[in-house]
């Protein structure tokens, strides 16, 4: 499969309700890193893919899950999702020493993040 989903990020208005609520349901383990002007939380899910939990970077808007698909070439692919009829809603944006990501809106109105991971450092 050439473009898994990599990555889901929960933005949520409140982060330690979701925090509880996830860690108690599931057992994730979290670890609490300097990203933002509010921090982030990285999950990790044991086997499968992990992700996030972040205060809500749009006020008043629902809390939501993100899902992340790998994709070679960021700025090529969100030039042929919105060709194919999507509308970018956030371009390309760094992640820190992690990658890049996009965001869109598919023809059906569904949101999903394009992402390019950085070469690692050696």
């Amino acid at each position: 499969m050439g473009n898994p989903f990599v990555y889901v990020e929960l933005a949520t208005s409140d982060v330690a309700k979701a925090k509880k609520f996830y860690s108690g349901l599931f057992n994730w383990k979290m670890s609490d890193i300097p990203m933002g002007p509010d921090g982030y939380t990285m999950l990790d899910v044991g086997e499968g893919t992990g992700g996030g939990i972040m205060k809500n970077p749009m006020p008043g808007a629902p809390s939501m899950w993100m899902a992340y698909v790998q994709v070679d070439n960021l700025d090529a692919a969100t030039k042929k999702a919105e060709q194919l009829g999507a509308k970018v809603v956030k371009g390309r944006t760094e992640a820190g020493e992690f990658g890049w990501f996009s965001m869109i809106v598919d023809p059906t109105a569904a949101m999903l993040a394009l992402w390019e991971t950085k070469p690692r450092k050696s």
